[in-house]
Parts: C-alpha cells; sequence; structure tokens
C-alpha cells in the first residue's frame, strides 16, 4: 500500500492528475496506468445461510438416499427387459427389412416371368395360321360351314355359362325372369 501511495503521489507532481475548478474531489488521469483504488467495494454473497435441520429430517433424506437391495434387485430386472426388448426390436426390424427384400425380389421375378410368358403366348399366337386350320379342317376332316338352319340364337338372362340338359327351344328364349318380359 506505502508503494501505491507514493506512486500515485509522485504522479500528483508529476501533474498526472488535475482536479476540476468546481472545487469537487473527482480526478482524471492521462496516460495508460490507472491505479487501483484504496478500497475494494465488498460483493454481495448469493449463497444464503445454512439452515440447521432437525435429526429427523436429516435421518430422512439419508434413508431417502440409501438404495436397498430389493431396489437393486428391480433396477437391475427392469434394465434387463428393457434390454431384451431392445434387441428383440432391432430384431424384429432386420426381419422385417430382410422379407421386404425378399418380396422385391419375388416380384421382379413374377415381372420377368409374365413378361417371358406374354412373349411366348404372342410367339404361339403368331404361329398359328387360320387359313391353313381352315383348309385342314374342310379337306382333311370334312367339315363344313353351318347353314342358317343349323344356326339357333337364344338369350341367356341368368348368366355367360350355360348346362344344355334339354333342347332348345324355337323361339330361342331358355329362361325368362318377371323383370325381363316385354
Amino acid at each position: 500500500m506505502a508503494a501505491r501511495r507514493s506512486y500515485a503521489s509522485d504522479r500528483r507532481q508529476s501533474g498526472g492528475y488535475r482536479s476540476m475548478q468546481s472545487g469537487n474531489r473527482q480526478a482524471y488521469m492521462y496516460g495508460n496506468i490507472v491505479t487501483k483504488p484504496e478500497y475494494e467495494p465488498r460483493r454481495k454473497s448469493s449463497a444464503k445461510p445454512k439452515k440447521k435441520v432437525s435429526r429427523q429430517v436429516q435421518k430422512n433424506r439419508n434413508r431417502a438416499l440409501h438404495m436397498n437391495a430389493a431396489y437393486v434387485i428391480f433396477l437391475a430386472v427392469a434394465a434387463t427387459l428393457v434390454l431384451l426388448l431392445c434387441v428383440n426390436y432391432v430384431r424384429l426390424q432386420s426381419e422385417l427389412t430382410q422379407r421386404s427384400k425378399h418380396v422385391t425380389a419375388l416380384q421382379e421375378e413374377l415381372a420377368n416371368l409374365k413378361e417371358e410368358n406374354t412373349t411366348k403366348y404372342n410367339a404361339v399366337v403368331d404361329s398359328v395360321n387360320l387359313d391353313e386350320i381352315r383348309e385342314r379342317a374342310i379337306n382333311q376332316l370334312g367339315m363344313t360351314y353351318a347353314t342358317a338352319d343349323q344356326i339357333v340364337e337364344y338369350d341367356n338372362p341368368a348368366s355367360d355359362y350355360v348346362k344344355q340338359y334339354e333342347n332348345i327351344p324355337e323361339n330361342g328364349v331358355l329362361a325368362q325372369s318377371d323383370k325381363n318380359k316385354k
């Protein structure tokens, strides 16, 4: 502190401090060295003073912090179950991904087989010559075209599929519901 006063007094004598003309005691200091004030302000402490707690409260706190064997076993079992669930979840996700890839491969195989089937069908259809079949049927097998009196047209209101158990009537109507009568 003595060194500080001597330095401050040296500065005053050398003209480092100049007091204001109004008479108050504020001073200006010129230069790059500012001295530390002779007093330090007190800092307010944010820590509150500790309250004394009763023995019962301290005992309850210690008991709450203590883990007994049953609690440790419960936590170990719970952690093991969670670990098993996580492993099972990852296994199921892996299996799902694998099945998805398998389905995709099967779909690609199906598309290839359909394309191959269509190609072969078109090749068979293109290889069939209807004129040749008609010639063979007429010349070799002795078939002829149906005449007008052999053709019987009929209406089937029920479905596209017909089983013939008796002869078709002359009017061409097999069965008719009340809705279709005209």
